[in-house]
This record gives C-alpha cells, sequence and structure tokens, in this order.
C-alpha cells in the first residue's frame, strides 16, 4: 500500500499482555511534579532489563487532582502484578517522597489493589498519621519541608498491553528523526498510553535470539543500513538509509490501536517528500503476542481506522 508517497508494508505489530496503574504526583508547582515524575519513570524502557516500563501521560490542572495542586499522571507497566508493585514501591519511595513538596495518589480505582503509601509510611518512624477521606485512606509522613501525602494503596489493570510499534524507514537519520518526533508528538496528545523509550523513540530494535548463547536479544541486523550488504536477508532497499522505532504500551487494546491510528495519520502526512519512504512494523511472526495491529487496517481511510 502507497499513500502520500510513503509505502506502508503489509506487517503488523505484535504485542503482549500486561500489568499497569496510573500515579498521580502532584507539588507546589508543575516543575516539581515533573521533576518526580521523570525521576520515578527513569530507566523504564522494556522489562528486558529494567522491570517495568514507564513514561509521563500528561499534565494535569489543580482541578483534576485531589489535592487542587499541579500534577503530572505517569502510567507503570510490568508482566507481573508482583513486579510492578515492587517497582511501583521503589519508585515512589525513592523518587516521589525525596522530592520537595511532592504528594502521590492512585490513577486507577479499579483492578488490583497494590500498596502506594501502604509500606512507605514507616519511614516516619511512627510519626505518621492517616485519614480516612471518601472511603479511601491517606498517609501523612512527616519530611522537611513539611508532610508527604501519599494514597494507601493504587489499583492495577490487566488489561493493559506493551509493544504496540512502528519503524520509520527514512533516508537519512535526520529524516527518520523528524518523522519519529512528528508521531510521538500527536500521540501524546492521546490518553493512556506512554512510548517508554527516549524521547518516544529506539534506534537499538531488536530480534529475538543472538550468536552469543547469553544472549536473548540482539541488534535487528534486517533493519541496519550499515550491513544492508552483508546480512543474510536486509529489510532495506538503496534508499533507506536510517531507521527508528516507536513502541507503545496503553492501559487497553484499545489505547494501542488508536496511538498506532494517530502516529500513522501523522506520518502519512508528511508525505515522501520529508524523507519518510516506508512504514512497517515490528513481529515475532504472530507466535508470542495475542495482540496483533496490521498496518493496512489502521490507516487513515480503512474501516477500522474510523472505528
Amino acid at each position: 500500500m502507497e499513500l502520500n508517497g510513503i509505502v506502508i508494508d503489509d506487517s503488523f505489530a505484535e504485542a503482549f499482555p500486561m500489568k499497569g496503574t496510573r500515579l498521580v504526583i502532584t507539588a507546589h508547582n508543575l516543575e516539581w511534579a515533573r521533576h518526580a515524575a521523570v525521576a520515578t519513570t527513569g530507566f523504564a524502557t522494556s522489562v528486558i532489563a529494567c522491570g517495568c516500563e514507564a513514561g509521563i501521560e500528561r499534565e494535569l490542572a489543580p482541578e483534576e487532582t485531589p489535592d487542587g495542586r499541579p500534577g503530572i499522571a505517569i502510567l507503570i507497566f510490568s508482566m507481573s502484578g508482583r513486579e510492578l508493585a515492587k517497582q511501583v514501591e521503589k519508585r515512589v519511595g525513592q523518587c516521589v517522597l525525596t522530592c520537595p513538596t511532592t504528594a502521590v495518589y492512585a490513577g486507577l480505582f479499579e483492578g488490583d489493589a497494590i500498596a502506594l503509601g501502604k509500606n512507605l509510611r514507616f519511614f516516619g518512624d511512627g510519626w505518621q498519621t492517616s485519614k480516612v477521606i471518601g472511603g479511601q485512606r491517606y498517609w501523612r509522613v512527616p519530611v522537611m519541608d513539611g508532610e508527604f501525602v501519599a494514597q494507601e494503596t493504587t489499583w492495577v489493570t490487566t488489561q493493559a498491553v506493551g509493544g504496540g510499534n512502528l519503524l520509520l524507514l527514512a533516508t537519512d537519520t535526520a529524516a527518520a528523526l523528524a518523522a519519529a518526533e512528528a508521531a510521538v508528538a500527536a500521540m501524546k496528545q492521546l490518553p493512556n498510553i506512554v512510548m517508554p523509550f527516549p524521547g518516544g523513540v529506539v534506534r537499538s530494535g531488536s530480534k529475538v535470539g543472538s550468536k552469543y548463547p547469553a544472549l536473548g536479544a540482539s541488534t535487528n541486523d534486517a533493519y541496519c543500513p550499515s550491513l544492508r550488504e552483508l546480512a543474510a536477508k536486509s529489510e532495506l532497499g538503496p534508499d533507506i538509509g536510517s531507521v527508528m522505532e516507536i513502541v507503545i504500551d496503553g492501559l487497553t487494546d484499545a489505547d494501542v490501536a488508536a496511538a498506532m491510528r494517530t502516529g500513522l495519520k501523522a506520518l502519512i502526512e508528511r508525505g515522501a517528500a520529508s524523507g519518510l519512504k516506508r512504514i512497517g512494523a515490528g513481529n515475532y511472526g504472530g507466535k508470542l503476542g495475542p495482540f496483533l495491529y496490521h498496518l493496512h487496517k489502521l490507516v487513515p481511510g480503512t474501516a477500522e481506522a474510523r472505528a
């Protein structure tokens, strides 16, 4: 399929079930809420090595937060509920509790409950106090700038999906990066999704397996321009000088599909004159992940894309 001069591969992204939660971080002003959110979602690009995948979902106005202060909503995903609970407690304890003026609240209210402030309250060394408001318990922990407020629990959805993706094939790095930035900016306008890699973009796409037995994944040589003449099966023509990938995690299957539709629309609107030549997706032949996002069903104009 070709749209606006850009070839859309007859391919699909293959994604996996995950557990996910939303946290709401508030502070004296948006800058300090963002400091805490950035730290909390750091080193969270892939569950392969980070234990979770996380990112900033959006900014929140004071009228959208429990305490009437500016805030940031973040999403955190992991493969198991136990690992997600561990990651939430460690990250909030090290990156929100420590950050001046912050408080943290649940951003989901259905699913399985996990500790948020329930264990962090012990940092108060016996001085901590709690109050139940609207059926929810909140902990107040004394700290040097006043007090740290944390809701006792947050909730985890089992409907989350990780690994939706788009591959952007362009003439050079500048064109590939500009296309990726445009797609990420468009997708960031949607709720319930994050793109966990730096700036939402990953240049080190991987394949399953390696010539080195200790590695479970290695460079995706089929999409490496420098290996075009050397790889057993290169996917790149002579006009492709750079490839970027965008990975999407969402709270539901529909959220990931919506993000990919939005990203595709933004990319196609740029046209081939921008240097973007092809759009593909990464998969494992449909054998590993139950969620398959077929590009031809998501591009603008199809019935699926309008759904």
